[in-house]
């Protein structure tokens, strides 16, 4: 059996969709696990997008913690015979999976941008090098882990007929002596690039920080997210963190990427990569960020924009 997990409840439709699709390649099943603030809503609706079981951990857990989820988890995937798990790749997945492949002697293979039945084995495909390889992996033993970024694939079509099992349990836990003391909300532009679905992104191209109002009036007309590379944010601070798109920052999956005075250096291009449509504007013609572009304009960002932003303008004026 398969089993899929997330503390993100939208990855983890995203993952019950994964898991049908190689549950019926494997002539297996899908069980979807809560832990602590699951609903019978989102137990349903995991069902409805591939789940065949759902099992609510209940627990008095307010928050996560990973030794306790990390036996939650060994429990269920013991009971149900899971020898594939797959494992939300969120901050806190990350730490759990690591965990649970050592309590069940089980291969692990983090941040998978594929998973596929090949010569009859389980196959995973992962960015390495900086995004500049895939390394494509099979797995040797059972149980096999595999960690998946939120937003890899895309979520699957709800068949609101789908009937399954919803249970809830309780589940012994071993004693730790690790407590949460406090948990803090991050500071926050309350920007989410990760949800935006068109995004208008800066990069060195902008000579000081005032000039990101050329992007933001192309954001207005377009309604869209402002994003950046690294060094707009981690060098130059002129946006938070929560606009940096990249292999160290958010990786994004609009469906317009529009691109402005970025070079295109491995590390971006591997948080944008997937976006449906790239639109890049440079004025160096041998900017590596047109090799990853759909549609590209050679020309300085200060030209472009703003005829850009009155073209798109007039186009809705009419």
């Amino acid at each position: 059996m398969i089993l899929i997990y997330s503390d993100s409840i939208k990855t983890a439709y995203e993952l019950a969709g994964k898991g049908k699709a190689l549950a019926q390649e494997l002539n297996t099943q899908v069980v979807a696990a809560l832990i602590g603030t699951g609903s019978d809503k989102e137990a349903e609706e995991l069902i409805q997008y591939g789940a065949d079981k759902v099992i609510i951990a209940e627990t008095t857990l307010q928050t996560f913690k990973v030794e306790e989820y990390t036996d939650i988890l060994e429990k269920i995937a013991a009971e149900n015979s899971c020898d594939t798990i797959l494992i939300g790749s969120t901050k806190n997945g990350k730490e759990l999976a690591p965990r649970l492949a050592a309590k069940l002697n089980a291969g692990s293979v983090t941040d998978c941008t594929n998973i596929y039945l090949k010569d009859g084995k389980v196959t995973v495909e992962r960015f390495v090098f900086s995004g500049n390889a895939v390394a494509v992996q099979q797995f040797a033993s059972t149980p096999r882990i595999v960690t998946v970024p939120p937003k890899t694939f895309d979520l699957p079509a709800r068949d609101t007929g789908k009937k399954g099992d919803i249970l809830k349990k309780k589940y012994d836990t071993g004693t730790y002596g690790s407590n949460i003391v406090k948990v803090q909300e991050m500071s926050s532009d309350s920007v989410n690039v990760e949800e935006a679905s068109i995004i208008v992104s800066c990069g060195r191209g902008l000579k000081k920080k005032e000039d990101i109002k050329l992007l933001e009036e192309l954001a207005a007309v377009l309604k869209a997210t402002i994003g950046c590379s690294r060094p707009i944010a981690a060098d130059l601070k002129w946006l938070s963190v929560d606009h940096w798109i990249g292999l160290s920052g958010h990786k994004v999956k609009p469906k317009l990427y529009v691109a402005c005075g970025i070079s295109g250096q491995i590390q971006h291009i591997a948080g944008m990569r997937d976006s449906n449509v790239i639109v890049a504007i440079n004025k160096d013609p041998e900017a590596p960020i047109f090799k990853s572009a759909d549609y590209g304009i050679v020309g300085d960002l200060y030209a472009v924009l703003p005829a850009l932003t009155n073209a798109i303008r007039e186009v809705i004026k009419s």
